[in-house]
Parts: C-alpha cells; structure tokens; sequence
C-alpha cells in the first residue's frame, strides 16, 4: 500500500500524519518504516530528519523497541556518513524523550501509591483500643504486615504503568550504545548515553540491567582494542567510523568508567566495580602505550586520576577492604600534593591524617623475627599463594608501585614522603601505641583519650568529619592488638579481665566476641577459645602452645646466660668446659648410634618391602583372574550380541518389504477411490496388489480415452462452427472489400490533382526570385565566396591530415610497445597457469592413490566380513542340520515318509489323491506343475493340496482351461498360464518372479 509513496518522502511523511490523525498508528509506523528501509532512497536530505522524528514519536506511544532500533539503525546508514549531526539531534530528542516519558509514569505511579495509602484504613490504628499490650498499640497483625516486603497492589501499578517505559528505555540506551560503539564523531554521544544509563540504573535500583550495560560496554571497549588500532599505532580500518585512539577519546573513556564506579558503589555490586577497576587499568595501558609511541601525547589529567582515586576511596570503604582503601587514599594524597598547588595547610593536615589513620586501620598481626621467635611455615599459613597473586593482581591494576601491598609497605612509603610531619601530635601519639605498644594493661587506657580526639564529637571542623569514621576500625585494630600481646603473655584470661580492659573502647562484650571471633578466621596466627563455663579465654590450642612455651623459655635462657657471663665470667669458663665434655661423649657414641639407626631403618624397609610384594602379588592374581572372567563373558556377550543383530536385521528386512507393499496397496487404494483411513492393517495385507495394479491400469485407460473422445467432439463442433461462420460472412466481407476499393481510387484522385496544381504554382514562383537574383549578380558573388572559404578549408585540412599523421605513428609506436608487455605478460601467466595446473594434477594424482588405497582398504575388509559372514552361516547350517540329524535319530518315522518309501520302486502301490497329478504331472521336481518357491517339500512342490498358492478367486477367464482352480488345480500351473498367454503383449512383469 505504501509503495506509491517512494519516490517522494514528502508525501509518504504526508500520509503518516493524516494517518496518525485518524488514529491508525500502526498503519503509519509501518509505513515511515517502509520509506526508511527502502533502497531507493540512500541520499539523505532534511525531509527524513522529520520522517525519523515522527516514526520515534510513534515508536515512544506504542512502545515499539525494535522498532525504534531497526529505524535507529537504517538512520544511521543513511546519516552517518552525509549529516551526523542530524544523527545526533535525532538520536537526543529520542533520548529525552523517553526518559521523559519514564519520569512521567513514575510520577504516575508515586501519586497512585500515595493515593491508595491515603483510601486506606492502618491496622495498627484500628487494632489500637483491642491491644493488650499498652507498649505502643502494635498488634500481631501490624507486625505481619510490617514484615511483608511486596505490595500486589504496587506491584501491579508498577507492571501496567511503570514497566513498559522501563523496558522502552533500556533498550533505547542499548540500541544507541551498540549504534555509537565505534564512530568517534558521535564519542561524545555515547559516553553521554551510557552516563545516563548509568543514572537510569541508580535512580530505579536496576542492578540486573547495570551487570548487562557493564558487559555491553566491556565488550565494545574489548573490539576497540582487539580490531581499532595495530600494533604500530596506525589507524586500521577494521573497525568502520573509528579513527583510533586519542587523548579526548581516552578521557572521555575514563569519564565513562569513573561514572561506572560510582554507579557500582552506590548499588552496592562490589564485583562490577572491581571489573570496572581493570577496564580503567587497561585504558590507562592504552594511554601508556601511545605515549611510549608518541612522547607528545599527553597523558590523562591529573583531575581526572583524582576522582578515580577518590571513587576508589569511597569503594574499598564501603566493601571494608581497608589495605587499598589506605592506598588509595595515599595516591590520592600524592596527587593532589604534585599537582594543587592551591591547597592550604589545612587541607593538607586533613588529608594526611586521613591516610595515616587509613593506614592504621588495616587488622594486621606483627611478626616476632626480631625478638628471636623465627617465623616458621605454621605462622605464615595464611598466607595462601592464589590471595597473594590476587593482591598483587589488584595493586598492579590500581597503579599503586608495589607487587606486596601489605600495611608495612604503605608505612613505610608514608614515613618516606615524610607525612609524619604533617599530621596532629595525637596521631603520632596514637601511632607509636599500635605499632610499638607492647602492655595489654595499658594499651586501651592511653589509646581511648586519641580514639576521642578522633571522635565526630570532639569538634565540628572538617577535620571531624574527614577522619571520624575512623573511629570504629581503628578500635578493632586496637582490640587485635590486645588480644595478640594477650596471647604472647598470658595462657589463659578471665572474662571479666577481658571486659574491664575493654571498657573504654565503646563496644559491648557482644561486639567484642563477634570480633574474636572474625579474627580468629582471618588471621590464623591468633588462635582464642572462649569458654563460658570457666569465664575464660583461652589462647593457642596444644601444638602452638608447646611451641610456644618452648621458645619463651628458650629465649628466657638465652637472656639469663648473657646476664650470668657479665657478672661472673669464671662460672662461664666452667660451663663451657663442661659443655666441652659433655659434646665429647656424643661425638664417641655417635657413630655406634648411627649404625643401629641404620640396620633398624633397613630391616623396616626390607619388611615394608616383602609386604608390598606379597600384596602385589595377590593383586595381581585377582586382577588375572578377574580379567580371564571378563574376557569370557565379553566374548560371549559379543556371540550374542552378534546373533541378536542378525535376527534383527533379517526381522526389520522383512518389515520393510511388508511396509513397502503395503504402502503400494494403499496407493492404488487410494487412486482407486477406496478410503484407507477405515482399513486395518490386516485388511490391507489381504488385498491382492496384481488385482489392484490391473483395475488402476484399466481405470486410467479409461479416463483417458474418455479425455481423448472429448477432446475430438470439441474439436468437431468448433471446426463445424468456424466454417459455417466463414461462409456466411464471405458475401459481407466481399461487398465491404469493393465499396473500400472505390472510395480509395476516388480519394487518390484528388490528391493527384492537387499535388499537380501546388507543383506548378511553387514552379512559378522560383521562376521569379531566380530572375531577381539573376539581375542583380548574387549566384557570381557567391561563387567567388564560396572558393575563397573551400581554399581555407583545404589549407586547414592539409594541417590537420599531417597532425593525424604524426599522432597515428606515435599511436602505433605505443600499440606496439603494449603488445609486446601483452606477450610478456601471457608468457608469465601461461607459465603461471602451466605450474599450478601440474601442481593441481600432483594435488589430484596424490588424492586419486589416497582415494584408491582407502577403497582397496574398504573392499579388503568387506571382503573378511563377506567371508566371515559365510563361515557363521556354514556354522548355523551345520548346526540346524545336526540338530535336524539327532531329531530323527530319536523321533519315528512319518506316514508320509513311509509312503514314499513304499512308491519308491515305481510299482502299482496306492498314491494319496494329494500326490495325484496336479497340473498334470507327478514328478516331483515338475516345474510347471505347481512348483513352490519353498522348496521341493513334496510331490507337487507344497504342503497343501493343489501344489500350488491358494488364492480363494477363480480365474475370470475360465476356471477349467489347465487344471481349474481353487482345490482342483495350481492356479499358477494351469489357469495362470493361460492368462498369462492370452493377456496383453509385454504385460509380463508379474510373471516374470
């Protein structure tokens, strides 16, 4: 219908309008979609412009996606490249739109809900004067409908009014986002819709939609980087519409993905945002690339890689990861310390006392390597190899110069960049106590006044603000700590110790074991039992704790030794001579303990040895055994197997023959006008399919000799009909031919008279003007004009034959030098031609002996299947026939036997009427007296009377020529051969079986 609208867009825009008008929609949107994808039209011009803004505004009131895309992307084809800045006012005012149109249903639906609210009578309100409780008039019933989560009612307006623009926006930003993914004149249009997307996601909590939108972007960054650019930098045109990467390209990237973190903090998908972390780390790669390519280009602004680390901060808090929280804090301290120059000495105090505190606050056990402990492989178990890779992983991605991010390592940088200088006396104070603090007596009473000058409530500056949520770890940190120096002094504590010692924290001894308990999981160099029924704490289980008290008497020694020696250096001398004696006797006995250690080690390995080959060897017999047992039965389950197979097969080849023929009988069945949908299967087997072929045959014979009579008698009646038609009209005809004959002689007449009478007049009058011209010498003057203009004529022509000259001997000087490259040229490409062809004959020749060999290979192993095929045959047969020998030495002989036995002489002994001449003869390898294709079973070749099949129908044409039918005679002896001598020539092919 709307294909008389092409060849204008105009009109067709014309129409979609009177259409929208009467309130057919949808006969408009398809019609505007029809003008868009059509190929007539690939030149753009402002008339589509408001076709595509009117096929949008249809698309947002019906709520059409798809529809919406497929025009987006027919546009796009048509704009891109000719008006893209048409491209991105329609792609905005699309945008706008529907985002509009998203705040207006919710809008819609926040005032319905508010509505129904208000209809509404509270329970708690009518339950107030039957409530026995008096503690506020909640009732059960309020609490049940407190704890419910959904509302039907809200979740239906939500479904009706809310989700289908949910549903239009979200694919409009996945439409444009997948138009724009690669066309850097619109860049700035697609990090702006996916910001916005971003903002759809925060404002309506769609996280399912924020994970895809992530994966969307992840992959369109991924193309850009596999196919964008080469290895050398250079623009590749893999990608169509991108022109590589640049420095606005690349902010505006990071742009993108910074808002991406933001949008993962706030919805709280800690996994999106630490994806979102290493597509930053690989567009920072990109940008580390170019600049080692080109040292000019610039790298990202340091306004930029602040915010970034400023997301970071507000991420790693939230998710509690505190170690790349403080580092992120410490590279955002250090950016804005190189680059704002503008920052005041109070800002500067802040932010350093934000990464110190930071920095603290990351639960860390210390190491005891100094004071003579050595830390063995059980202290670091935790540690586990993949966390570390993963750390490191992380620190890389995240830029922060280190592959251990560990809390020392941050120390140690902030004591290097000299922080220590910059932050309030408190905090030093505050870190000598974590760090070098070593009395749990003590530890909280000197660290609760700092902990308060950290507190919200010490002040109200900034300063409060900025470092007060650091309040709550660093009392965590400050109870690890006491716990730690706690186990390092004591074995066990009471509870109520514990609870005095954490008194000035601010924490409940709730808080306080939920918080042992979490350390105890994450840090397995602490081990705490807290037993309730003695009111105590106990550190260490038993292999820590011998280890333990080891070492500290170890090293209590140690000390008292040195003390002992500086006292009284005679007793030492003492000490060693008898240490001098005592190592000598080990040395004396120590090669004779050695060589019994040795003979006890080789006696249990003999033992060890003897038992494993005696184990061996039972294993072994039991594994023969059990193989000898399973090849037995393999080799039998195959036999059977095989023999199954074949029963199969010969049962299905039957089948299929029988549904052969009967698929055939229904066929003629059918033809024949029978309905085969009312007959059973056995119905079908019954009929005779000759019988049926014969009346198809004579059916169709008859039809057409019917459609040939019929064709004859119209054929007759038309040419009866023609000639009569003709004789009549043969007098019209004649007195019309005569009639026309005349009036044309007439008419040629005149017009013969005419042209005479204008000839002579235009005679006259060229008589006269050649006189005139004649008087007064015109016919001389023009002579003489006339061989003055052929003289330059022929001057120029001798001119321009000698140019043609020249230009044709340079013409053919070139012919001739192209003919020659030509030659050259087919030389090379018929040589070309000659080694491919005899590379291609090798190619063919070499598959032709694969091809030869894999059939020889083929025919060899039918030829062993056909041979072993043959001996299982032989073997069935002689088992049937010594099967078949064993029964008839055990069982009597027959009546029948016995009466051949008597015949056998020939004489005149008495012959059954069944063995009577049938067909007439009684020889009993008589072929054409009813042999049977079972086999020679008797005398006239079947085992029932007659010899031959019976049919239960006679012969139609006669029932008594050669032996009758039915009991009487072979139907195939005598009758049947009549038929088949008196039917039709060549009609033969049932007989011939």
């Amino acid at each position: 219908m709307s294909n008389q609208f092409f060849h204008k867009p105009e009109l067709a825009l014309r129409r979609a309008l009177e259409l929208q008008g009467i309130h057919q929609s949808e006969a408009a949107l398809s019609l505007l979609h029809d003008v868009l994808s059509s190929r007539r039209h690939r030149t753009w011009s402002p008339a589509y412009e408001q076709i595509m803004i009117a096929y949008l505004n249809l698309c947002l009131k019906l709520h059409r996606a798809r529809e919406a895309k497929d025009g987006l992307h027919q546009y796009r084809n048509l704009a891109q490249a000719q008006a893209p800045g048409s491209l991105e006012k329609v792609i905005r005012y699309l945008l706008e739109k529907a985002e509009d149109q998203c705040s207006k249903a919710k809008a819609a639906v926040d005032a319905a809900a508010v509505a129904a609210s208000e209809a509404s009578t509270p329970l708690s309100i009518l339950d107030d004067g039957d409530d026995d409780e008096g503690d506020g008039g909640i009732g059960p019933q309020t609490l049940l409908l407190s704890s419910m989560s959904t509302d039907p009612a809200k979740s239906q307006r939500d479904s009706l009014m809310l989700l289908p623009s949910l549903k239009f926006l979200w694919e409009i930003y996945r439409a444009v986002l997948d138009i724009l993914r690669s066309n850097s004149k619109l860049e700035h249009v697609y990090h702006a819709t996916a910001q916005s997307a971003f903002q759809f996601c925060r404002e309506y909590s769609r996280r399912i939609e924020f994970r895809r939108l992530c994966e969307l972007l992840r992959m369109h960054l991924g193309n850009l980087q596999k196919y964008g650019d080469d290895v050398s930098g250079k623009q590749n045109n893999k990608v169509r519409g991108w022109e590589g990467w640049s420095s606005e390209s690349i902010e505006l990237h990071l742009q993108t993905r910074f808002a991406q973190l933001e949008t993962a903090s706030s919805l709280k998908l800690y996994t999106e945002g630490f994806r979102t972390v290493e597509d930053i780390s690989s567009i920072m790669t990109i940008s580390n690339h170019r600049r080692k390519q080109n040292p000019d280009f610039p790298p990202p602004k340091a306004k930029l890689m602040a915010k970034y680390y400023e997301q970071l901060i507000e991420l790693f808090w939230v998710s509690e990861n505190y170690l790349f929280h403080a580092f992120a804090w410490y590279k955002y301290y250090i950016l804005c310390k190189e680059y704002n120059k503008s920052m005041s000495e109070e800002l500067k105090t802040q932010q350093a006392s934000a990464v110190l505190l930071a920095a603290l606050c990351i639960p860390s056990l210390p190491t005891k390597t100094d004071d003579g402990h050595g830390s063995s492989s059980t202290d670091n178990r935790f540690m586990d190899s993949v966390m570390q890779e993963k750390m490191s992983r992380m620190a890389t991605l995240l830029n922060f110069n280190t592959r251990n991010p560990s809390r020392e390592t941050l120390l140690e940088e902030i004591n290097g960049q000299d922080i220590f200088s910059q932050v309030p006396d408190y905090l030093k104070d505050l870190y000598k106590l974590l760090e070098h603090g070593s009395d749990p007596l003590v530890l909280v009473r000197q660290g609760k006044p700092l902990l308060d000058q950290i507190s919200p409530q010490a002040g109200a500056d900034a300063s409060s603000s900025l470092v007060g949520r650091y309040v709550q770890p660093l009392g965590n940190v400050l109870l690890l700590k006491l716990l730690w120096n706690l186990s390092s002094a004591y074995h066990t504590v009471k509870i109520d110790f514990i609870k005095e010692l954490t008194d000035g924290l601010g924490m409940s001894f709730e808080n306080v074991e939920k918080s042992i308990v979490l350390f105890t999981q994450t840090h397995k160099g602490l081990a705490v039992r807290i037993d309730h029924r003695a009111g105590c704490l106990r550190f260490g289980d038993a292999q820590l704790e011998s280890d333990a008290m080891r070492s500290q008497l170890r090293v209590l020694g140690q000390q008292l030794e040195k003390v002992v020696a500086s006292l009284s250096p005679d007793s030492s001398e003492a000490k060693e001579a008898t240490r001098a004696s005592i190592y000598q006797t080990v040395r004396d006995v120590r090669d004779a303990e050695h060589a019994k250690m040795l003979e006890r080690k080789a006696h249990i390995e003999h033992r060890k040895e003897e038992i494993e080959r005696l184990a061996q060897e039972k294993i072994k017999r039991e594994q023969q055994q059990a193989a000898a047992e399973e090849a037995a039965r393999r080799a039998e389950e195959e036999r059977r197997i095989q023999r199954e197979q074949q029963l199969r097969e010969i049962e299905k080849k039957k089948k299929v023959e029988m549904e052969l023929e009967n698929d055939k009988k229904e066929k003629l069945l059918q033809a024949l006008g029978y309905n085969t949908e009312t007959m059973t299967a056995e119905q079908v087997a019954a009929t005779d399919a000759e019988k049926l072929q014969k009346e198809h045959q004579d059916k169709i014979n008859k039809k057409r000799e019917e459609a040939e009579r019929k064709t004859r008698d119209a054929a007759k009646q038309l040419d009866y009909l023609v000639r009569a038609i003709r004789i009549e009209e043969l007098p019209l005809i004649k007195a019309k031919y005569d009639e026309k004959v005349k009036l044309d002689r007439e008419e040629y007449e005149k017009e013969v008279v005419q042209k005479a009478q204008r000839a002579k007049e235009q005679w006259e009058s060229d008589i006269k003007e050649k006189e005139i011209l004649s008087n007064h010498n015109v016919f001389a003057y023009m002579k003489e004009f006339q061989e003055k203009a052929m003289e330059g004529r022929r001057l120029k022509y001798v001119v321009i034959c000698s140019e043609a000259d020249k230009e044709a001997e340079l013409r053919a000087e070139k012919d001739k030098m192209k003919r020659a490259r030509k030659r050259k040229q087919d030389e090379e490409k018929r040589i070309a031609n000659e080694a491919a062809r005899a590379k291609r004959e090798e190619e063919e020749r070499i598959a032709e002996e694969e091809r030869r060999k894999k059939e020889e290979a083929r025919r060899q192993r039918e030829a062993e299947e056909e041979e072993r095929r043959k001996q299982e045959a032989a073997r069935m047969a002689e088992e049937r026939e010594r099967k078949d020998r064993q029964q008839e030495d055990r069982a009597p002989r027959s009546s029948r036997e016995l009466d051949s036995a008597g015949t056998g002489g020939g004489g005149g002994k008495y012959v059954p009427p069944s063995r009577r001449g049938a067909g007439g003869g009684t020889r009993s390898d008589d072929r054409t007296g009813g042999g049977s294709r079972f086999g020679d079973r008797g005398i006239g070749g079947s085992s029932y009377p007659g010899g031959g099949r019976y049919e239960g129908r006679t012969d139609r044409r006669g029932a008594g020529s050669g032996g009758g039918s039915g009991y009487g005679g072979s139907d195939r002896g005598g009758g049947a051969r009549d038929r088949r001598e008196d039917g039709p020539p060549g009609d033969n092919s049932r007989w011939r079986r």
